[in-house]
């Protein structure tokens, strides 16, 4: 009786260790899976490239060769009414915030290297939205959202690590860059310290391509990864690599073939991202984007043809863009999407793609586009803000009058609503420019174009750019009653704006005061004397929107 209870004892003993052992380990191993198991939140690789202009990728007709390209593009989603800024600084400004020019204060031109100006800091930035959501966020290349103090740099604005360079331009392989005489500095930077250490002197495009490469290698791709590439290519100087140069010896325009060298090497450098987002595990996961910051310049090698304009303008040529999604995740790839699209979209699509929230204060002015592009489906957006400035050159021709006492038509302004589109004051350089692929003439005064006489001395056009994309027949006296709701739409935008942030020249700024290197040149002091002073505008801009508000109101009562 006792061995059998002996027995029985033993047995309980091994029946309990057994089942502890398999929840010890079972335990172990669900711990284990929570760090390696792989994430549900997308890769998200944003590549941006400078000044590529509409015409300038294979799928759209071009001389230059971008197999790569034309291969994204095609097995995922082409975007074909998608809307950019005419600058650099406007787009990636809107693509962080999510918001229009108008509602930070940036709607003038660019951010100038002297400035003391940068991104508003109370903006929340779309990496610090993502890393908010789990992601390692990560850029290379171009900021170009200002610098003047440490809290504008990007490892301050959500990014975990930079490699690249502040400006809005520079040297490809010395990365240096002067902004006038006597104001030139080196501008390589990693995190927010000159990057002498990691400069050998290579082609940015091969550069920046390997920085990108060695991000994917060392990150664990079951973590989600925000991966920001912001080429300097194609932007000028007009650079490239003799090998890429010998492809296009066919072309007798040296701008041109120096412009088509440049976008060649950019395809081969989409070809190695592809490749490792492939060999190191996040390509079944990932959602890349892919998107020019602006219409190119044909002075510099880009063409817009058969669009209307140039970089800087905002006729078409300089404001829609090449754009494409390329995801396994694509419900329907292989697509053209024609719904309208604009890049403070990419703020709201991402974030919500990411499993991030999206707060109510935010005000933003993108939407959430991805069924669109995934599944085809109507856009939610029905109206574009491509800007108003209130600084740019008046229209000599403007007047109230011509803007039947609503708005004021010497102002620089642009509007898309549905099929039609708007523009007011002097939009920039108007006319047709064929690639200039066979003209021998650089930087001339006469072009191979269609210049544009006819329309000398206006100051209001109207287009349905559905029927008519190259903004051929101005349409604006046939249809007043138009006009007349689309300048009352501007006005309501107009209300919501805040105060221009547009400061002098800072000579402080100058490099040779910071041991050669472009950078941040305020100190603590002069930091927390100018939140006090942005602080006092900002409460002084909302004052004035409301004495104007009540001024309009007492206006029509007594009309």
């Amino acid at each position: 009786m006792f061995a059998l209870g002996v027995w029985a004892a033993f047995c309980l003993c091994s029946v309990v260790n057994a089942t502890y052992g398999r929840w010890a380990n079972s335990l172990h191993a669900s711990r284990a899976n929570e760090v390696d198991k792989p994430t549900s939140q997308p890769h998200i690789i944003f590549i941006m490239v400078d000044d590529q202009g509409f015409r300038d990728v294979g799928y759209h007709g071009s001389e230059i060769k971008t197999p790569t390209l034309d291969w994204l593009a095609a097995t995922g989603v082409k975007l074909e009414n998608y809307y950019v800024q005419p600058l650099c600084s406007p787009s990636r400004s809107q693509l962080m915030t999510g918001r229009y020019q108008i509602h930070t204060g940036l709607q003038h031109s660019i951010i100038r290297p002297t400035q003391p100006n940068c991104l508003p800091l109370e903006n929340i930035t779309l990496p610090q939205k993502l890393k908010s959501a789990g992601y390692s966020t990560h850029m290379v290349g171009k900021w170009h959202l200002g610098f003047y103090k440490r809290s504008c740099m990007p490892t301050q604005r959500g990014f975990d690590t930079f490699f690249g360079y502040l400006l809005g331009s520079g040297d490809y392989y010395s990365h240096y860059k002067c902004d006038s005489p006597g104001m030139c500095g080196y501008d390589l930077h990693e995190g927010e310290e000159a990057a002498w250490e990691q400069d050998r002197g290579i082609y940015s495009t091969h550069m920046y391509t390997q920085k990108a490469v060695s991000i994917l290698a060392r990150h664990n791709p079951k973590q989600p990864i925000f991966l920001y590439l912001a080429f300097q290519a194609v932007h000028s100087p007009l650079q490239a690599p003799a090998r890429y140069m010998e492809r296009y010896k066919s072309i007798p325009n040296l701008h041109r073939r120096k412009y088509a060298a440049m976008v060649s090497c950019l395809d081969e450098a989409m070809r190695n991202i592809t490749v490792a987002l492939k060999r190191y595990g996040y390509y079944d996961n990932m959602v890349m984007v892919y998107s020019s910051d602006n219409g190119g310049q044909p002075m510099a090698g880009g063409s817009n043809w058969p669009l209307r304009g140039s970089k800087g303008s905002y006729w078409e040529g300089g404001i829609r863009a090449v754009g494409f999604v390329h995801s396994p995740l694509l419900v329907k790839k292989g697509t053209r999407c024609k719904a309208l699209m604009h890049i403070t979209d990419w703020y709201p699509t991402l974030v919500t793609l990411a499993e991030g929230t999206l707060d109510e204060d935010q005000s933003l002015d993108g939407y959430d586009v991805w069924e669109s592009i995934s599944e085809g489906r109507p856009s939610p957006r029905q109206d574009i803000l491509h800007n108003i400035d209130p600084i740019y050159t008046k229209a000599k021709n403007g007047s109230w009058k011509a803007g039947y006492g609503i708005w004021n038509t010497a102002i620089q302004a642009a509007l898309r609503v549905g099929d039609w589109k708007l523009l007011t004051g002097i939009p920039g350089y108007s006319d047709w420019i064929p690639p200039q692929t066979f003209s021998t003439v650089l930087l001339a005064n006469r072009w191979h174009n269609e210049r544009v006489r006819w329309d000398r001395g206006k100051s209001v056009w109207l287009f349905n750019i559905t029927a008519d994309p190259f903004e051929r027949v101005d349409l604006s006296r046939r249809y007043p009653h138009i006009v007349k709701k689309m300048l009352l739409r501007l006005l309501q935008y107009d209300k919501t704006a805040v105060p221009c942030r547009y400061p002098p020249k800072d000579y402080r700024s100058n490099p040779q005061y910071n041991g050669g290197v472009w950078g941040p040149w305020y100190s603590d002091e002069d930091e927390e004397e100018d939140e006090n002073d942005n602080a006092l505008s900002n409460y002084l801009g909302r004052r004035r929107r409301k004495k104007k508000v009540k001024r309009r109101g007492k206006f029509k009562r007594k009309a």
